[in-house]
């Protein structure tokens, strides 16, 4: 299981990787393995500003529906285009192709309740 050492992670399976101002989120190697295929990936906010915690979007494997929680409080700036033909970039490369959405971050967002890659490993049993 894959679980990139520079990014942040969620005990619901998302991660995050912070630049700036900005963080891109998707989920995790773990995640997109539970769901199996996924078959399509729901994201309509887009310009709406959400709290950590609220939920972004849905992603649709071929057995079940799971919905997609904000790890950070931000407005969702871009989404990932690229998903809307090609919803297998998520199981094939869920930390690069895979990404779903970037969130322009809200003066001191709130980081704290992240797991770093040692902490996810260990909630996971990887």
């Amino acid at each position: 299981m894959n679980i990139p050492s520079e990014l942040m992670y969620t005990s619901d399976h998302e991660w995050v990787r912070i630049e700036g101002n900005t963080a891109t989120i998707g989920i995790t190697d773990f995640a997109q393995s539970e769901l199996g295929d996924i078959v399509f990936v729901d994201i309509s906010t887009v310009g709406q500003t959400l709290k950590s915690g609220d939920i972004f979007g849905t992603v649709e494997a071929v057995k079940t529906v799971s919905d997609l929680f904000l790890p950070v409080n931000g407005t969702i700036a871009e989404l990932n285009a690229g998903l809307e033909n090609a919803p297998e970039a998520v199981n094939q490369d869920p930390y690069g192709a895979g990404w779903m959405v970037k969130v322009t971050l809200e003066d001191g967002a709130e980081t704290s309740e992240l797991l770093d890659a040692a902490a996810y490993s260990a909630l996971v049993g990887a």
